[in-house]
């Protein structure tokens, strides 16, 4: 089950780049592993020690990219607004480590956020990537890698059939969102059945599926617990639709996703990112009869130019054949467990208010003491000076 972690303990880079040369260096004065791919976290005095990292091209990349596109960024986040600070600008990765247009290194804990579960630039993933080159980059139609990555993800979720290739509140929380497109949506905080089974009473026969994230992802990171997914799959049993986004836990929490890992198969789950090994990519599933709703199959329509592209095939193939290998997956537990525990003692030793937990390949932190179980526990952490 999730970990949720306090104490003392030494914090780790992340990396899972080489994931078949892992058990082959053992530290002979203890009985604990030690890899390549992880580095010690120095303290805060000998970090002072080493020259500043100079962002002097990243500073007039981005004042240039914001004259040409909103904010500067092509996905939000980026932006550092939400942390402060100058967003970098990167010009390469490999394995854990990656290197900004001033030349810094950096050894990078977020893997793209997510699809570099097995390290950037991986070697055997550019190798195919190159010979899928030589036949073409985009067919416009279907192509046989399609068949090859969706029986792998059939087989991971253990769905009848799996579908479509693709690349909310109940008001809406963007301009631009009309309020008739949320109006029936209900919303009920995570972690609790009992608005849940509310909801259900005062809508009886009137709700049709309950979407969630097995684990939340976009609000940090927030396991479900041990009692909520089992009392919620309860009260949707035969009659609705239980959704999971597994765009973040898929192939991350275990190789079959947050399903497999707490034993609860949704009618239908959405995956996205570690799928498509580091190209952009997005998948919908589930029971035969409902994805055969979808075109050409039935009325429900959904396309994309783009859709099954032979290289986003190829590299996500790949990526799932290196997880399939024995000892991945505890080889992300162990080296997550010493980030996040490391990380938390850190900000505990600098007088923070901190609390973080992980499963896996999936970890975060919040600056609040926790426990955090939902979004308004999230909030706690939001306040001046955190950062």
């Amino acid at each position: 089950m999730a970990s949720i972690i306090t104490g003392d303990s030494v914090g780790l880079g992340l990396s899972c780049s080489a994931t078949r040369k892992l058990y082959q260096t053992r530290n002979h004065s203890s009985s604990r592993l030690s890899f390549c791919s992880i580095k010690m976290v120095v303290s805060v005095e000998e970090e002072k020690k080493k020259k500043s990292f100079i962002l002097k091209k990243s500073e007039e990349a981005f004042n240039a990219a914001k004259e040409m596109m909103p904010g500067g960024v092509n996905s939000p986040v980026r932006a550092f607004k939400s942390v402060g600070g100058q967003p970098i600008v990167f010009d390469s990765v490999k394995g854990s480590h990656m290197k900004d247009i001033d030349g810094n290194d950096y050894i990078d804990h977020v893997g793209s956020w997510g699809p570099a579960v097995i390290g950037h630039a991986d070697d055997e993933v550019l190798a195919a990537l190159a010979e899928t080159m030589k036949k073409g980059t985009s067919f416009g139609a279907p192509c046989l890698l399609e068949n090859v990555l969706a029986e792998m993800v059939i087989k991971a979720v253990s769905k009848h059939r799996y579908g479509s290739w693709c690349c909310n509140p109940r008001a809406p929380d963007s301009p631009g969102v009309p309020r008739a497109a949320t109006y029936e949506t209900l919303t009920a905080p995570y972690n609790d059945i009992a608005p849940m089974e509310n909801l259900f009473e005062i809508n009886e026969g009137e709700i049709c599926a309950v979407i969630l994230e097995p684990v939340v992802g976009n609000a940090g990171f927030i396991p479900p617990k041990p009692e909520f997914l089992n009392a919620l799959s309860k009260i949707i049993k035969e009659i609705n639709v239980l959704i999971f986004d597994e765009v973040m836990t898929g192939f991350r929490l275990s190789y079959g996703g947050g399903h497999e890992y707490f034993c609860i198969t949704p009618d239908l789950p959405t995956l996205g990112k570690i799928i498509g090994g580091g190209l952009p990519v997005g998948a919908s599933g589930g029971r035969r009869e409902i994805m055969e709703m979808v075109v050409p199959a039935g009325p429900m329509y959904q396309a994309a130019t783009l859709s099954g592209d032979p290289l986003a095939m190829t590299a996500g193939i790949h990526a799932l054949k290196r997880l399939q290998e024995p000892g991945s997956y505890e080889y992300l537990d162990k080296i997550t467990s010493e980030l996040v525990q490391g990380i938390i003692d850190a900000g505990k030793k600098t007088g923070h208010a901190i609390c973080g937990g992980y499963i896996r390949g999936m970890f975060g932190f919040f600056f609040t003491e926790g426990p955090v179980y939902n979004f308004a526990d999230a909030k706690k952490s939001d306040k001046p000076g955190t950062y």
